[in-house]
């Protein structure tokens, strides 16, 4: 008599609750049965299927396993539940009155309707500034008081331009909703931005990255961010109401600036997606995670980087790079500058611009000087007057 598979439970704390992981190797049968008679989920942090640490599911999976599996759950009952410490959140050191003035701030960027991100990223610059002078008086403060903090605290921990240029915004937007201080808007400069040139896979390489992942919903990810040029937080907030297949277009909705476009939907990109719909049946989000909520951008970045190093890429890739990678090949193509504007969803063509100066199509043309001479060199008749650049001396 063959021998039945063994499945081994233990006890793991994820996602801020006690859980029950479910151990064994490969078996077809085994992960049919998880999926139809239990809540078990799938971990991909873990690479573990698992599901509530209660009585109700401990019974639950005695009975669907049995005369399937040998349970082994000798660690649930012989060890104490594992102990999750967080670490613990640092409060910052604010007066009551610079308190309600930051909390009154908050709202009154929610009031004038930026976006979540910009919210909370502008509520904790201006925050950290307010501690940094929570002895002070607010009233009190100056030009030469932001000056001396960026100077501290910018500057000295060399933090990157951008996030000092972010600073600046949100200090202008500051002093407009608090005008008791003596900080002079107009006199608050931004640095220059860097140029930084946006890192680009070439064609090869992303064909190469969507072949190594063999997850099909990850797969579906790379394809359509690349495929489309989305922007990571459009994609993970797409519905599937949002698609348009039969006329090849998506529909992003409210994307950055609150502006709406369409961009195309890939003829070579419509098998995985018709694979994808019937494997997974999102019903809201086409990209779902846990409990039909919207996938996390971390998730994305975590297994793009994981798919990158199958494919051997050695380069810094993030989902904003197969978006460089887009626009690139769109211009190396041949696709008029502002048709790609359009595509892209940028306000402004100076931002779009930027891929003229990484794009190869026109510069691999350009001979360079040295080929030329060493070519005209080939054709001297004397032996003695050839030119190798390979000659040893």
């Amino acid at each position: 008599m063959q021998a039945l598979p063994l499945v081994t439970l233990k006890r793991q704390y994820h996602r801020k609750a006690h859980q029950i992981t479910i151990n064994f190797r490969y078996n077809d049968t085994l992960i049919q049965l998880l999926r139809q008679k239990t809540e078990a989920k799938w971990s991909k942090t873990h690479c573990v299927w698992y599901v509530q640490n209660n009585p109700k599911n401990l019974k639950t999976i005695f009975g669907v396993f049995r005369g399937f599996a040998t349970v082994d759950a000798n660690e649930i009952f012989d060890k104490r539940l594992p102990v999750k410490k967080f670490p613990k959140k640092r409060i910052r050191q604010l007066s009551d009155a610079n308190r309600t003035l930051l909390n009154n701030f908050y709202k009154y960027l929610k009031g004038k309707r930026y976006s979540d991100s910009t919210v909370h990223t502008y509520s904790q610059l201006v925050a950290d500034f307010v501690e940094f002078y929570n002895n002070d008086t607010i009233e009190n403060l100056n030009n030469r008081s932001v000056e001396h903090y960026i100077e501290t605290i910018y500057v000295k921990r060399n933090y990157a331009i951008n996030t000092q240029r972010q600073f600046i915004s949100a200090m202008k937007l500051f002093v407009v909703f608090y005008r008791n201080s003596k900080i002079n808007n107009l006199e608050l400069q931004r640095p220059k931005k860097s140029r930084k040139l946006p890192n680009v896979l070439s064609d090869i390489e992303v064909i190469r990255l969507i072949q190594v992942t063999k997850n099909l919903k990850h797969r579906m990810v790379i394809a359509l961010i690349y495929s489309s040029g989305l922007r990571i937080s459009e994609l993970i907030n797409l519905r599937v109401a949002d698609l348009e297949i039969d006329r090849r277009q998506i529909f992003i909705k409210n994307a950055k600036g609150k502006k709406d476009r369409y961009v195309s939907l890939a003829e070579s990109i419509l098998p995985l997606l018709k694979n994808y719909l019937m494997t997974y049946s999102p019903k809201s989000y086409l990209i779902e995670g846990q409990d039909g909520l919207a996938y996390s951008d971390s998730s994305i970045r975590k297994f793009l980087k994981h798919s990158c190093k199958l494919a051997n890429i050695k380069k810094l890739v993030s989902p904003h790079t197969l978006r460089h990678s887009y626009a690139t090949h769109l211009l190396e193509q041949g696709v008029n500058l502002r048709h790609i504007q359009e595509l892209l969803g940028h306000a402004r063509p100076e931002t779009t611009m930027v891929y003229t100066h990484v794009a190869r199509k026109d510069l691999l043309d350009i001979q360079s000087p040295l080929d030329k001479v060493v070519s005209q060199l080939k054709y001297v008749d004397k032996t003695e007057d050839k030119f190798l650049l390979s000659r040893k001396n």
